[in-house]
């Protein structure tokens, strides 16, 4: 079975229900996973985006803040969540299809400003976090699973604009690369979108305190597609939709794509 997936911090899936509704129908990817959705599920447009062919969802919501859905148009099962760090957000939900691949949708917490866990509690929540997920992972190696999602960390030198300027900014720091490295070890992920796009910048968010966000160019790569190993090279055909950023009031992050044979 041949999909494609698609993973977006949308910042207000309901003020941004517009933007959702036209990725689904230029784009069209058969899978659709937000993040940052900001809503109880009950208040998720689910009828609207159904109307457009995605009648499957799995989220997880709470009001204003966090959440994660996944938006489908394979029948897709609840396959749970994890509240890792027990900090009681809505930060994870995994769906299964029916050919027993599991999708991990991901919003790992931004971490504040100070990248210092004992004058920044939210730094160290992001650590905490991380941790967690790392140690699930390595009780159970994924089989058949693509994680995706913000995890907000720009890992590679050339994820970021600037990898020298912001070696102190939380995002890039070595201690949180040196965490999500070790998550994906953990878990024997494979980085799709580098696999695909080895080499040059990269980036998937660019902030809304740039006047002009596209000629500044300042953008960091946050959002991933990860594989489990056992999918092998089951992937292909990676980018990223810039152009999406340049949308009408649009999120700071763009959707990031990738297609699956398995």
């Amino acid at each position: 079975m041949a999909f494609t997936l698609a993973t977006w911090n949308i910042n207000s899936v309901r003020l941004r229900e517009g933007l959702v509704a036209r990725l689904l129908r230029e784009e069209a990817p058969d899978i659709l996973c937000l993040q940052e959705c900001k809503s109880p599920v009950d208040k998720i447009p689910a009828e609207s985006f159904a109307a457009l062919g995605y009648p499957y969802m799995v989220a997880r919501g709470q009001k204003g803040y966090n959440g994660v859905a996944i938006l489908s148009k394979l029948p897709i099962e609840d396959a749970g969540d994890m509240d890792f760090a027990a900090l009681g957000h809505a930060r994870h939900v995994a769906g299964r299809l029916e050919n027993g691949v599991v999708i991990h949708n991901f919003y790992v917490p931004a971490g504040g400003d100070i990248p210092d866990r004992d004058k920044n509690e939210k730094f160290g929540q992001k650590l905490d976090y991380l941790t967690g997920m790392r140690d699930w992972f390595r009780d159970g190696r994924p089989q058949k699973a693509i994680l995706v999602g913000d995890l907000n960390i720009a890992p590679r030198e050339d994820d970021v604009w600037s990898h020298k300027q912001l070696l102190k900014v939380v995002s890039h720091t070595p201690i949180e690369v040196a965490h999500l490295g070790d998550v994906q070890e953990a878990g024997g992920w494979v980085d799709v979108t580098r696999s695909d796009i080895p080499e040059g910048q990269l980036y998937s968010w660019w902030s809304y305190r740039a006047k002009d966000w596209d000629a500044a160019d300042k953008g960091r790569r946050l959002d991933h597609v990860w594989a489990s190993a056992d999918l092998g090279q089951a992937f292909h055909s990676s980018r990223v939709l810039r152009a999406a950023r340049g949308w009408d009031q649009p999120s700071d992050h763009a959707p990031v794509f990738a297609t699956f044979d398995c």
